[in-house]
């Protein structure tokens, strides 16, 4: 679990002339708004697959002040809101995104993430940043004639809930869900439930490429 900084520690400890603990705010010296620091805690905690009161157990801070603060009914003073980061692992800077220069990211091709295995004639590129409670991935993906993501008894690797959209870009594939096959040419584009047994097949005599777009916790009921 994340420890809180002593810098982080002492703001919260800080009381102004009038006694009072001061709320979080952002670094131009604002006030941050209760709504957005409570979209961002639920946010966060749902990404982390924590109920409010494993949250609660984790932070020291009750159910009911966490759900007061996730619908915006109250701005937690900044001792709360260290407790809340310590308990989601993160710095009380990362959970009110101070560290942040702004609302953009980009991610440099040179600086993609990649994974698969050549040799099995699967590889991919990451092209979101690993963003504190992102609840959504791209990803590039390329299949090599006769390779597949996966195979056919390999378990679903994604939290329960989570959706997956993918968009061939170059060739043919097969996606294969739940034991049923479904073929996806040139532009077409695919949802499913990631949380089910899948895996994407090329069958043709050329390399296929894909993007894939895997969100969380978006399951229809």
């Amino acid at each position: 679990m994340a420890a809180v900084s002593e810098r982080d520690a002492a703001r919260g400890r800080a009381r102004d002339l009038h006694g009072r603990r001061p709320e979080p705010r952002a670094a131009g010296g604002e006030a941050l708004d209760p709504l957005v620091i409570g979209a961002r805690v639920k946010a966060l905690r749902e990404a982390a697959s924590l109920s409010l009161r494993d949250l609660a157990l984790r932070s020291g801070v009750s159910a009911p002040m966490l759900s007061q603060v996730e619908r915006g009914e109250t701005s937690p003073t900044l001792t709360v809101a260290a407790r809340i980061a310590a308990g989601l692992e993160l710095r009380l800077s990362q959970l009110l995104r101070l560290d942040e220069d702004g609302a953009v990211t980009i991610v440099r091709a040179s600086e993609r993430r990649g994974g698969g295995n050549a040799r099995r004639g699967h590889v991919f590129e990451v092209l979101t940043a690993p963003e504190p409670g992102q609840r959504a991935e791209l990803s590039r993906h390329k299949l090599a004639p006769g390779a597949s993501t996966g195979a056919h008894d390999d378990p679903p690797i994604h939290e329960p809930g989570s959706r997956e959209t993918a968009l061939v870009e170059r060739g043919a594939v097969a996606l294969v869900c739940d034991g049923q096959r479904h073929e996806l040419a040139q532009g077409d584009c695919v949802t499913f439930d990631a949380d089910l047994p899948h895996r994407f097949e090329n069958a043709g005599s050329s390399e296929a490429v894909f993007l894939a777009v895997l969100s969380a916790g978006l399951r229809r009921s």
